[in-house]
């Protein structure tokens, strides 16, 4: 079982009129979200606007009261949030962008393999659907899936950075969880391979 206490009443009023300011980015506690949104093509270096980054979905420490062990990683995609369990307590939080509909999954698994850089090879299912994607891209400020990557089990799906920062908080990607590149960073420096994963919706 998993508890969540909410951030204090200034805090979050704050959270607010920040994301307000920057309807570009998703909402959250319980706003809606935009209907669709445009990403950077492949190739396109949006990362200097993680500066934009609203508050709320910055890395911080949290109040999370849970009964999994320390390590252990939650993606809650109904919040946009990752959690990384510090004990039964507290939590670090990170904001997160998240599958779109149809493109959303959950379960248990875990970390199989970290890569920095990484190259990206979309698979052939998102290159039926989006035929003029590259087949294959080197890692680079401009690759989608940023500085870091953490492969969940033997799903197609990875936790890993982005080179458009302003979609954290929104539900655009085919599954997979992003961060801006400074966070997966942090995160991947923090989890080995073998950490557990998480994915839920409420």
């Amino acid at each position: 079982m998993v508890r969540i206490v909410s951030l204090t009443a200034a805090a979050l009023a704050a959270a607010v009129l920040s994301v307000t300011a920057l309807p570009a980015f998703g909402q959250s506690f319980g706003r809606t979200y935009p209907i669709t949104m445009q990403e950077p093509a492949p190739g396109v270096d949006d990362t200097g606007r993680d500066v934009e980054l609203p508050p709320e979905y910055r890395r911080m420490p949290v109040f999370y009261r849970s009964d999994y062990p320390p390590g252990t990683i939650i993606v809650n995609t109904a919040d946009r949030f990752l959690y990384l369990v510090q004990d039964n307590q507290t939590a670090l939080r990170y904001g997160v962008g998240v599958g779109r509909d149809g493109f959303q999954w959950g379960g248990v698994h875990k970390i199989s393999r970290k890569a920095e850089w990484p190259d990206w090879t979309p698979p052939p299912e998102m290159i039926e659907r989006q035929p003029y994607l590259p087949r294959f891209m080197a890692g680079g400020p401009g690759n989608p899936m940023g500085a870091a990557a953490l492969y969940i089990g033997s799903t197609v799906y990875r936790i890993h950075g982005t080179n458009a920062p302003q979609t954290i908080g929104q539900a655009v990607s085919s599954g997979c969880f992003r961060l801006v590149n400074e966070d997966i960073q942090d995160l991947y420096s923090r989890v080995p391979v073998g950490t557990r994963v998480i994915v839920q919706h409420q």
